[in-house]
């Protein structure tokens, strides 16, 4: 059975991810497949706008299917990963240009690739399974699919906390930091799609989406403001350090998870991505951070820790923030080897 299954169903152009086992995670030929279908939706007369959702109730997608990129990596070839994220990231700024409705519906987990696949969409939707989480920081790499310009939007200093952390949000904080658009019970999604397909009027979506409950987010924002408004990492670490609240302490051990040179790199985009305001230039400076997180980065052993051998271990190398090369901080402000992403 297919890992993505492309129908066109009445109005709707319906994509649907098909790795329930996998928590849906993304591999490049889905995300390819995807682009196809969405270029073919959007020139299609039939076709009113596009739905995609996925198979079974834990995730919508947990992220990208970073095995191979992994199994590559070892080997010293980074050629494989350079095309996985230069395409991923075409279908993200494809998604948020969109020309009809893009209607996502997140229900269950959201992470990493899943997030671009998503939250660029013009009709976001979540429900009260919702995870949502950008975890980038504690496999060695830092926020991408647009992340950073999701990041740098939200309110006051949200996106760095959510970001550094890799804090898990619920449907109620991704309505209030903008990452979403309406929230609908899970047990109204099949009605909802059905009449979606129908009708090819994402205002049918009123018809079912209801009130949130209280986002922790909007609650904490006054800390949130107080412990991440720093311009450096380690000013952050110091203020975390220096709070007493249950709030500070988890949001410590969050920071802590991720490798040094990742956490910085994230503060240092979403920074940039806030003043520049711009798709295309997040995509671009992501870019730069990726393709040299296989052979320059921490992207390797993070992802032996979390996803080969799950012993959440990683031995970086840079363990500290202090040991994190100046020159490597800013080697990632220049131009891709392979050439910069453009959109």
């Amino acid at each position: 059975m297919t890992d993505l299954i492309v129908t066109n169903q009445g109005a709707a152009g319906r994509a649907t991810l098909n790795r329930p086992k996998a928590l849906n995670a993304i591999t490049h030929q889905m995300l390819l497949d995807l682009e196809t279908a969405i270029q073919g939706w959007a020139t299609d007369d039939n076709i009113k706008l596009a739905l995609v959702d996925a198979v079974g109730d834990r995730a919508f997608c947990a992220g990208g299917d970073i095995v191979d990129l992994y199994a590559e990596g070892i080997k010293g070839r980074d050629e494989m990963a350079r095309t996985f994220w230069r395409d991923e990231y075409r279908i993200n700024a494809a998604i948020e240009s969109y020309a009809k409705p893009y209607i996502a519906i997140m229900d269950g987990i959201v992470m990493g690739g899943g997030v671009g696949i998503s939250a660029h969409g013009s009709h976001r939707i979540v429900t009260e399974r919702t995870m949502f989480a950008m975890p980038e920081c504690a496999i060695g790499i830092i926020p991408d699919v647009g992340g950073s310009l999701l990041l740098a939007r939200m309110p006051g200093h949200c996106g760095e906390y959510a970001g550094l952390t890799g804090a898990r949000l619920s449907g109620a904080d991704c309505i209030y930091a903008g990452l979403a658009d309406f929230y609908v019970e899970s047990d109204q999604l099949e009605n909802l799609k059905a009449a979606l397909c129908e009708t090819g009027d994402p205002e049918t979506i009123r018809q079912f989406a209801s009130v949130p409950p209280a986002s922790d987010l909007e609650l904490n924002i006054d800390e949130i403001n107080a412990l991440f408004n720093g311009n450096s990492v380690a000013n952050i670490q110091t203020a975390l350090q220096n709070a007493t609240s249950d709030f500070a302490k988890s949001a410590a051990k969050g920071l802590s998870r991720g490798a040094p040179l990742g956490v910085m790199s994230a503060l240092k985009t979403i920074h940039t991505a806030r003043v520049d305001n711009d798709m295309a230039l997040a995509l671009r400076n992501e870019y730069r951070f990726v393709t040299n997180a296989v052979a320059s980065g921490e992207f390797i052993e993070g992802v032996r820790a979390a996803v080969i051998d799950k012993d959440r271990n990683p031995s970086w190398k840079y363990p500290t923030l202090d040991s994190v090369p100046v020159e490597l901080i800013d080697a990632l402000d220049h131009p891709a080897l392979n050439g910069d992403f453009i959109a």
